[in-house]
């Protein structure tokens, strides 16, 4: 049983599509009176050609190191050890807020300071959305 999105529902996921995730807008959704699951609102984000994961405050492990050229597998570590804080987004994936890389970079722990230190300093400026 499909029950046809209204035009309200419309404008409420597209104006939050590109900041909240499908959990959020769910709820946003849920306050206004409408209940649609999230799997419901992915498929429709989809539809709508939005990306159903957010990207302005969130960065995945693969994109940290991509851009500043550490292995996967040590930002995945660093995540698995507790010391950079992270959102779990499916079995192996996880979401990182820019405010938890900003406390990482700040506060890097003790055994992997002088490693942090040695980063590029404009590539941890462009992921923190610093200017240079």
């Amino acid at each position: 049983m499909s029950i046809k999105w209204t035009d309200e529902e419309l404008a409420i996921i597209e104006a939050k599509a590109e900041v909240y995730t499908v959990k959020q807008i769910a709820s946003s959704l849920k306050r206004r009176g409408f209940y649609r699951t999230p799997v419901a609102i992915y498929l429709k984000l989809n539809s709508l050609g939005y990306s159903a994961r957010p990207t302005l405050d969130n960065y995945s492990c693969k994109e940290i190191a991509q851009v500043l050229k550490l292995n996967f597998s040590t930002v995945s570590r660093w995540v698995g050890r507790g010391w950079l804080k992270a959102t779990k987004r499916s079995a192996k994936h996880y979401q990182v807020r820019i405010s938890h890389l900003k406390h990482f970079f700040d506060n890097p722990p003790q055994s992997i300071k002088k490693r942090i230190a040695a980063l590029d300093t404009e590539a941890i400026n462009y992921l923190l959305g610093r200017k240079a």
